[in-house]
C-alpha cells in the first residue's frame, strides 16, 4: 500500500508517517521503481502501535524503546513495566506541575479587580514586580 493508504489505515498522518522515518523511530519502508513507498501490513501494525504510545503521552525516544521492546519476543516484561512505570511518575509530576501553575493563576485572578483601573496583580507577578506572595505548591 502507498502512504496514503498506510496512513489511513494506521491513523496515522502521511506527514508524519515520513516524519518518523526522517527520525528513524520506524524503518524506511521498500521502494516502488517510481520511487514510492510501498507498505505492508507489518509497517502499518507499527504505526498503530506508534500512534497509540504516542497518544498515552510516551516521548519519541520512549516509544522507540517500546518498540524494541516490542518486537524482541526475548524481552523481559519487567523492561517494558520499567518504561511505563518511569512515565507514569514523570505523567504525576507533570500533572502536579499544572496543578500548582492552577493554584497560582486562581490565586492572582482572585486578587484581581477585574474593573476598569490599570492595577492588576496578575500583571504584576509576570513582571516579576508583584506585592504579593503567589500561592505555592
Amino acid at each position: 500500500m502507498n502512504i496514503g493508504q498506510a496512513a489511513r489505515a494506521s491513523g496515522v498522518s502521511a506527514k508524519m508517517i515520513r516524519y518518523y522515518e526522517s527520525v528513524g523511530l520506524i524503518a524506511a519502508p521498500g521502494r516502488t521503481q517510481a520511487n514510492y513507498r510501498v507498505y505492508d501490513a507489518a509497517d502499518v501494525h507499527a504505526l498503530r502501535f506508534v500512534r497509540r504510545a504516542r497518544s498515552l503521552g510516551f516521548s519519541l525516544a520512549e516509544t522507540q524503546t517500546l518498540l524494541g521492546l516490542w518486537r524482541d519476543r526475548a524481552r523481559a516484561s519487567a523492561d517494558v513495566k520499567a518504561v511505563a512505570t518511569q512515565h507514569v511518575r514523570d505523567l504525576e509530576a507533570k500533572i502536579a506541575e499544572l496543578q500548582a501553575m492552577a493554584r497560582t493563576l486562581k490565586h492572582l485572578a482572585e486578587h484581581c479587580h477585574g474593573d476598569g483601573r490599570p492595577d492588576c496583580p496578575i500583571l504584576d507577578d509576570l513582571s516579576g514586580d508583584g506585592c504579593c506572595a503567589t500561592a505555592k505548591g
